[in-house]
């Protein structure tokens, strides 16, 4: 009967507990990592579940009490409804998040984040009572003073949005672009001025301080083409050049274009008149010897680029819509299929 048993001091004793260990060991952790994975694949499918439907504001509490879902997560949550355009999730998200939070540095920073979403959403009253409630508390936060000027800007109140620079000024945050833009901007909206005053205030601001042309310029060739031309500093045709092609042809001022080689060049392009007959730039080049040909079907059309941010929008700006940026405007020629030829075609 002894004979079946091992004694302790044996040395193959000591291999099989070794090899016991080992498989017990395994064992364990492989059972531990087949539990951890459930759990983390509930976790998950809990998480995705979410964005099928809002949670209520018992369920979210209890989701980040039993930390299924932290703070950051609730967070992360909401800028991807923010980022999908879906700003109603978003915003209950965040106003379920402020009832639980108690204190006063994350509830400001919550609030920024819905004071953002109902401007993005376009409430720009419900953003503008957010952006006040986090001064009252916070007065020195120069972003919600930033978006609280933007605000103002887009409801027209110009008084109140240059009020707002006093504050970011004593704060050291350099804002001469946003005067100067906000102070040409209500000009051209007075109705106390007529198109002549309003011709002479914006040239008086551009020649002060070398800023806005395309804004100025744009109002100008718009209501007083013989000034625009008379101001036009050719180093800014570059800039405007998609103002200067839908100019009127007859308004044209062919002594200042000749003068230039650059407007030469775009206005023989445009067909205007055949001032050039090659051009460095190659939609220029293009047009001019399709003109010289007395070929037609081509024309230009323009993207707007932010120097900034670098975002590309199909329309013009004067302050990015994305990073809110002034006079950042780059106007972008692109060649492509004159349309009003495209429909004479089928005649």
């Amino acid at each position: 009967m002894n004979s079946l048993f091992i004694e302790f001091r044996d040395p193959l004793f000591g291999i099989i507990i070794f090899f016991s260990l080992v498989f017990v060991i395994a064992l364990i952790s492989y059972w531990w990592a087949r539990i951890k994975r459930k759990e983390d694949s509930h976790y998950l499918t809990s998480f995705l579940d979410i964005f099928n439907s809002i949670p209520t504001e018992q369920e979210l509490k209890t989701l980040m009490s039993s930390e299924a879902i932290s703070e950051k997560s609730a967070l992360i949550m909401a800028q991807t409804y923010s980022q999908n355009g879906d700003y109603e999730k978003c915003i209950e998200i965040y106003l379920i998040m402020l009832e639980m939070q108690k204190d006063p540095a994350e509830k400001s920073e919550t609030l920024y984040l819905l004071g953002k979403t109902y401007f993005k959403a376009g409430f720009l009253e419900r953003a503008q009572e957010i952006f006040l409630q986090i001064l009252k508390q916070f007065p020195r936060t120069p972003k919600a003073l930033r978006y609280l000027l933007i605000i103002y800007e887009k409801m027209h109140q110009f008084e109140k949005a240059l009020e707002v620079l006093e504050p970011l000024e004593e704060l050291g945050i350099d804002n001469k672009k946003d005067r100067i833009y906000l102070q040409a901007v209500s000009i051209i909206r007075s109705a106390k001025y007529g198109v002549d005053e309003k011709s002479h205030m914006l040239l008086a601001l551009y020649h002060e301080h070398h800023l806005l042309s395309y804004l100025i310029f744009e109002y100008l060739f718009r209501f007083s083409p013989d000034l625009a031309w008379k101001n036009l500093d050719p180093g800014e045709a570059e800039r405007i050049l998609d103002i200067l092609w839908n100019a009127p042809e007859a308004e044209a001022n062919l002594d200042i274009i000749s003068s230039n080689s650059y407007l030469r060049e775009l206005f023989s392009a445009k067909g205007t008149a055949l001032l050039a007959q090659e051009s460095n730039v190659f939609e220029f080049d293009i047009l001019i010897k399709l003109n010289l040909a007395e070929q037609s079907g081509a024309t230009l059309q323009f993207d707007y680029l932010c120097g900034e941010c670098k975002q590309i929008y199909p329309f013009s700006f004067n302050r990015c819509p994305n990073c809110h940026s002034i006079d950042s405007v780059i106007t972008e020629a692109l060649l492509t299929k004159d349309h009003f030829e495209a429909n004479n075609s089928f005649q």
